[in-house]
């Protein structure tokens, strides 16, 4: 990619490039839930430059489009259109280009600080799936809790795991969760007991958001996925332990996983991850001919899981890469809508826990403490085997190649005590 250069001043270190180019919903003391994007430490109002007549290719269709409180009407237009008009943002924040740089007015009224913005809910999501697709997280539940030499259950190499999830509990970055209640079987006992969980863990994942559907009865080709997939985020798919241990057989997870899950609030489209294409791992045995695929489908996005503690002390717990995932976007969604299984714009699909090859690069609690085996150390002499009252959980991601970054920012979520 040739080398482009903003008139924007942006630090060395920031996620939010003019390579990236994200999308998000803010709101300011003064200004109602609209569209932005962010450009290194300031939040650019879409829906003010819209009305200014900068975007000619959304012409025809309500500007209200820009200041609606969610993004899928938005990414409902189509990826002609949505591509486009990034396309035309980065020409307006080119250093080339003086249309936006010169309007000292437009600057004034459009570009406002970040850390005076609140980030809002990105979406309204109507349906939630997620995926079971790291084959070093699936083995290493496995090893915990049956035969290691048996760790993946026979269908895991045949086809991507997934599970319907509640889309009303998903929250965005900053909102805290509250520790969840249900039942669970205490070791050595033959009777269930209530109350809050115990083992409350965070995911490492990242989401993928559709857009546009197929009709009902009719499925999507892994050549075509990427055709419906407009960006991705993070998503921490908060998980309790013991809840679950007790009720997934024989459906599944439910209580221990429909409490909360957290994304961070910049959806990154698939354009800005183009250039961090990389070969996923090998796929053996041969996969069935519907998820068969040519081509490079994974992408290298370097992720990493912080606990801050209640006394403000951080300490990073994981460092992880979404490369290592076995089942990519486009098998995931070819899958889930091989059946005929409709889907739409907006839906959100979670990528399972992401965990690589080593210790340092496990994507829960549960393998980082090995089932509570072994504890984590932290800045203040406490430990950690799952999360605790009063402890926030930091993840952030972002992709870099040559001279080009482009970041998701971060999903933090302080967890609160239970009812």
């Amino acid at each position: 990619m040739n080398k482009m250069k903003s008139w924007v001043d942006i630090p060395a270190d920031s996620d939010f490039t003019i390579y990236n180019i994200p999308f998000g919903i803010f709101k300011t003391a003064d200004k109602q839930p609209r569209m932005g994007t962010a450009i290194g430490d300031y939040m650019i109002d879409l829906a003010y430059l819209a009305s200014k007549g900068y975007f000619e290719m959304v012409s025809g269709r309500s500007i209200l489009i820009f200041e609606n409180r969610y993004l899928n009407d938005f990414i409902d237009l189509g990826k002609e259109v949505t591509t486009k008009f990034r396309e035309r943002i980065i020409e307006l924040l080119s250093e080339e280009n003086d249309e936006l740089q010169n309007n000292a007015e437009d600057r004034e009224n459009a570009f406002l600080p970040r850390e005076e913005v609140t980030m809002l809910m990105p979406l309204d999501v109507r349906n939630y799936t997620d995926f079971y697709s790291s084959i070093e997280h699936a083995t290493n539940v496995g090893t915990m809790f049956r035969d290691p030499d048996n760790a993946l259950l026979p269908n895991w190499k045949h086809l991507p795991v997934g599970y319907h999830g509640r889309a009303s509990s998903i929250v965005v970055s900053g909102t805290p969760v509250r520790r969840p209640k249900g039942q669970t079987l205490p070791a050595g006992e033959t009777q269930p007991v209530f109350g809050p969980t115990r083992l409350l863990d965070f995911e490492l994942e990242m989401a993928f958001v559709t857009c546009g559907g197929n009709t009902l009865g009719e499925s999507i080709s892994v050549e075509n996925a990427e055709d419906h997939i407009f960006g991705m985020l993070l998503f921490n798919d908060w998980s309790a332990r013991d809840i679950q241990k007790w009720e997934y057989v024989p459906l599944g997870p439910f209580l221990a996983k429909n409490f909360a899950s957290s994304i961070s609030p910049w959806i990154v489209t698939m354009e800005a991850l183009e250039p961090f294409r990389t070969e996923g791992p090998e796929q053996d045995p041969e996969v069935l001919p519907y998820l068969a695929f040519s081509g490079a489908k994974n992408f290298d996005i370097d992720l990493s899981v912080s606990i801050q503690i209640p006394s403000g002390e951080e300490k990073t717990v994981c460092n992880s890469n979404f490369k290592y995932m076995y089942w990519n976007m486009s098998q995931q969604l070819a899958h889930h809508t091989v059946n005929g299984c409709n889907i739409v714009t907006g839906d959100l699909y979670g990528s399972g826990t992401i965990s690589g090859p080593t210790p340092d690069s496990y994507g829960s609690m549960l393998e980082i403490s090995w089932k509570g085996t072994k504890p984590v150390a932290m800045p203040d002499g406490s430990q950690r085997k799952f999360i605790e009252d009063g402890d926030t959980v930091i993840m952030k991601g972002s992709a870099v190649k040559e001279h080009i970054r482009v970041g998701f920012g971060e999903v933090s979520t302080l967890i609160l005590p239970a009812n």
